[in-house]
């Protein structure tokens, strides 16, 4: 362990100061530099096997330095006034109440499509195999779908779009849907 002190001396001032000017106070610098060291021991006789003593000591200082970071959170008092101003929800939030009835007024293949690929999730690779199409014509299939339903809800629900296409407001729709 004689090389373990050797390079513990030769660069313990070093580190000392490095880490004090990453953590900003002495304490912190000193709680990791004693880490630092514990590290060092527990390698043993490996640590006499390290050809470069200091860059390991500098890696391993670095790497405890992000752990410590990492942790720390800082947390800041907000003032009193900032909550929400409006904490309505988002239109696009609101829309699952017009979405059942649009889809039931759906074809019956439209309705399936979407339920199967965007509602329960089934991959349209899976959804082709599943009714013996070809994957460009699932896809196709799908972008039909979508296309038909999002005319269906723009005039059944007056559903109207932003300039980046995210839905800005709509007007819901009374009654339950129709019964097929």
């Amino acid at each position: 362990m004689n090389c373990l002190m050797t390079a513990w001396t030769a660069h313990e001032r070093e580190l000392r100061a490095w880490l004090r000017g990453r953590l900003g106070n002495l304490q912190d610098a000193e709680d990791l530099l004693q880490d630092l060291f514990l590290k060092a021991l527990r390698q043993d006789k490996k640590f006499c096997q390290i050809d470069n003593a200091r860059a390991w000591l500098y890696e391993v200082a670095r790497n405890a330095l992000a752990d410590r970071l990492r942790l720390k959170k800082e947390q800041v008092e907000l003032p009193e006034g900032l909550a929400a101003e409006n904490e309505e929800p988002l239109p696009v939030d609101t829309l699952a109440q017009c979405l059942p009835r649009a889809l039931a007024e759906l074809s019956e293949e439209d309705r399936e499509v979407l339920t199967l690929c965007d509602l329960e999730g089934l991959s349209q690779a899976d959804y082709a195999r599943l009714k013996g199409l070809t994957l460009p014509g699932a896809k196709s299939r799908v972008q039909r779908a979508r296309k038909r339903l999002r005319e269906h809800l723009s005039t059944a629900c007056q559903v109207r779009f932003d300039e980046a296409g995210k839905v800005c407001c709509f007007v819901p729709r009374e009654g339950p849907p129709p019964r097929n």
